[in-house]
């Protein structure tokens, strides 16, 4: 029998660039390969993790659901999806749930709810998505073609039509492309993940909330890394004082199953009607009892002990030498290093037992939400190792 990375990187399509290590087992913030050797995880899955590997609660939630009824379609009910699509709803004030499988799937139901919507108010016709500069949406080539970055645009055309780009933090160039244009919405990342883990200014979120509204225009979120208590609060914008009409999420609130929901305000709630939208695999019983089990462990305490956490954090990146411009809220961070990069501290970071994520030039980290002090305390020290080691081999 061939190693896994053998038999991997014949038949697996070649869409990954993978690091030599094969992981077997978790258990909260830490992760075993197949030799054996524990690892601190500073990225969760690329967010996903958030209550940490092998929790008892969701492991217990999604083992009972899967033994009696792990698929039903949504041409019948069942009591999980109903009772995700409440929570959700409840707990965070929107009127309506869409549950799809992915953050990509999150943004396309949002996209296409936005665009019904303006058909329905403003009439047929072409009316743009506006997203910003540096944004991150999804691999569908609709929430790629709304990804405002050209790397990830190549080879891919023809694109879907109707997105337009503006730079995130320029109010006047957003407000001259809603004047030239009848546009349907604007997107923005409350943290732009992808772009550098960058936390947009609050005056520019209240003032394109604010635009939004005069011009007619849906003002949309997407959380699909931001939310489920990543950044120390539900959902980022409510730091803001923010009222979206339509929001995407996913990844923590899977915490290992693919799920995602976008959730829709009074404007949108009753947009979507049968046999505009839908999805074989939305809204799951398995994936469905596990986000439960994320909403019910997640409550005041838990996100007031994220907030807490991504505080330390913050201050601790900072005294080692070296890390400059450190960004992000609650347990979403990045940062860079003089003279170093972080394609190199993340390969020396592993080779020291940790796991972390890269932006861009910046490192990222998003570990378990749910992660100890001791988890924190190891995995800092391996972080002021690797890149202690990383400085030296430079000079």
């Amino acid at each position: 029998m061939k190693d896994i990375k053998t038999i991997d990187s014949l038949y697996h399509a070649c869409t990954y660039g993978r690091a030599p290590v094969v992981f077997e087992r978790g258990r909260g913030a830490r992760l075993w390969d197949d030799k054996g050797r524990d690892y601190i995880d500073f990225g969760s899955g690329i967010g996903v993790m958030s209550l940490g590997y092998a929790n008892p609660e969701w492991v217990k939630a999604v083992s009972e659901q899967a033994a009696v009824l792990p698929h039903t379609s949504n041409l019948f009910y069942n009591e999980k999806t109903a009772m995700l699509a409440g929570r959700l709803a409840l707990r965070t004030h929107f009127e309506r749930v869409f549950l799809s499988n992915s953050g990509a799937e999150a943004n396309e139901c949002l996209i296409k709810t936005a665009r019904k919507w303006a058909s329905d108010t403003k009439g047929e016709g072409e009316h743009p998505f506006v997203t910003l500069v540096n944004s991150f949406h999804g691999r569908t080539l609709t929430t790629v073609t709304a990804t405002g970055q050209d790397t990830f645009h190549k080879f891919f055309g023809p694109f879907t039509p109707g997105f337009r780009y503006v730079p995130a933090g320029d109010l006047a160039a957003l407000e001259r492309q809603l004047d030239a244009e009848d546009c349907s919405a604007v997107l923005v990342e409350i943290v732009q993940g992808e772009g550098g883990v960058r936390a947009l200014d609050a005056d520019y979120l209240k003032a394109v909330e604010a635009l939004c509204h005069e011009k007619n225009v849906l003002f949309c979120v997407d959380e699909v890394q931001t939310g489920n208590g990543r950044t120390g609060t539900w959902f980022a914008y409510e730091q803001f004082g923010l009222s979206p009409d339509l929001v995407s999420t996913a990844k923590g609130l899977g915490n290992g199953l693919p799920i995602g929901a976008t959730l829709m305000g009074p404007k949108t709630a009753e947009v979507l009607t049968p046999g505009t939208h839908g999805s074989t695999f939305g809204g799951n019983p398995v994936a469905c009892a596990g986000a439960l089990s994320v909403l019910e462990q997640i409550d005041d305490a838990f996100l007031e002990a994220v907030k807490q956490k991504g505080a330390w954090l913050t201050a601790e990146l900072e005294k080692i030498p070296g890390v400059k411009d450190v960004s992000g809220l609650g347990l979403m961070l990045g940062f860079s290093v003089e003279g170093c990069k972080s394609a190199d501290i993340k390969a020396k970071a592993l080779d020291n037992g940790l796991v972390v994520l890269t932006a861009k030039d910046r490192v990222r980290l998003l570990p378990p939400l749910a992660i100890t002090e001791e988890e924190l305390s190891d995995g800092l020290l391996r972080l002021a190792a690797a890149i202690r080691e990383v400085q030296e081999a430079a000079h």
